[in-house]
C-alpha cells in the first residue's frame, strides 16, 4: 500500500501510527495516541482521540468521535482506550467512548460492524462482530451486544444488558433486560417477541436446526415451573443441539440484569 494521505486542513498530532495507504480528510483531528490501521479512511470532520486503535479498512464518516472521555461521574482520568476491529463502517455524528475503571478500562467494537449516523457507544460496552447498530441506537455503558446482533433506529439499551448472538431488536425498543441469542425483542419496554427466523435463514440455519430451536423456545417459555426446571427440561430434550446449548449458557452466565421473557408487559 501507498504512504498516508492527509488533507493539508487535518491535524495529526506527534505520536499518532498511520497504516498504510490511511486516508485522513479535511479538518480531520487525531490525537497522539491514535492507531489507524492499514486502509483507514476517514472522510472529513472526523475526530480520534485518547487511547484508540482503528483496525484496518474502517471509513469513518463526518463528525464521528471517537475515544474520548466517558460520560461517567465516577470517571477520575484514569488512562482508558478503545479498540475498533477491522473493516466498520462508522457513520455521521457516531460517539465511541473510551472504558472506564469498572469496565476493564476498555470498550472494543469487533470486525465488520456496521454502525450507522448518530449511534452512541458508551464506555465499557463489548459489541462484537458483524454487528449493526441502526440510526440513533444508544448503548448505556456497559452492555454486551454479541455476533451478528441487529439493532434498529432508535433503539435504547440499558446499562449492563446482554443482547445474544444473531439477535433482532425492532426500531425504537427500549431494553431493560438480557435479550437471548437469536430472539427477538421489540416494543417499550421491550419483550420478547420470538425467534429472529429471518436473521436465521439468512445466516445458512438449515430448516430443521430452526424447527428444534423453536420447539426449545416454546419449552423454554412455557408457563409451568421455573425457569431452572424448564432449562433442565430442554437440555434432556436436545442434548447435542448446539444451538439450544448456546442460549442456555447464556442464561446459566447470567449478568446484572435479568432475562427477558415473553411475558413482560408491553408499554409498562
Amino acid at each position: 500500500m501507498s504512504a498516508p494521505e492527509i488533507h493539508p486542513t487535518a491535524i495529526v498530532e506527534p505520536g499518532a501510527k498511520l497504516g498504510a495507504g490511511v486516508r485522513i480528510g479535511p479538518f480531520c483531528l487525531i490525537g497522539p495516541h491514535v492507531v489507524l490501521g492499514d486502509g483507514c479512511e476517514l472522510l472529513s470532520h472526523v475526530v480520534v482521540t485518547g487511547d484508540t486503535t482503528i483496525g484496518a479498512r474502517a471509513k469513518i464518516y463526518p463528525f464521528a468521535a471517537i475515544g474520548h472521555q466517558p460520560q461517567d461521574l465516577k470517571y477520575a482520568g484514569e488512562p482508558t482506550r478503545v479498540v475498533v476491529g477491522d473493516d466498520c463502517i462508522i457513520r455521521e455524528s457516531v460517539t465511541i467512548h473510551a472504558g472506564t475503571k469498572a469496565g476493564d478500562f476498555l470498550t472494543t467494537i469487533g470486525d465488520r460492524c456496521f454502525i450507522l449516523a448518530y449511534a452512541h457507544v458508551a464506555h465499557d460496552c463489548r459489541i462484537g462482530n458483524s454487528v449493526v447498530l441502526s440510526n440513533t441506537v444508544m448503548l448505556a455503558g456497559h452492555c454486551h451486544i454479541g455476533d451478528f446482533a441487529i439493532l434498529g433506529g432508535g433503539v435504547g439499551i440499558h446499562q449492563f444488558v446482554r443482547i445474544g448472538p444473531h439477535a433482532f431488536i425492532g426500531g425504537m425498543s427500549a431494553i431493560e433486560k438480557d435479550v437471548i441469542p437469536y430472539g427477538m425483542a421489540v416494543g417499550n419496554r421491550g419483550a420478547l417477541a420470538g425467534l429472529n427466523i429471518v436473521g436465521l435463514r439468512r445466516r445458512g440455519f438449515s430448516r430443521e436446526s430452526i424447527h428444534e430451536l423453536r420447539r426449545a423456545y416454546r419449552l423454554l417459555f412455557a408457563d409451568e415451573g421455573t425457569l431452572k426446571e424448564r432449562m433442565e427440561d430442554v437440555e434432556a430434550d436436545h442434548p447435542d443441539h448446539a444451538t439450544v446449548r448456546e442460549i442456555l449458557d447464556f442464561i446459566r452466565e447470567g449478568g446484572d440484569r435479568s432475562i427477558l421473557t415473553p411475558r413482560e408487559a408491553m408499554g409498562d
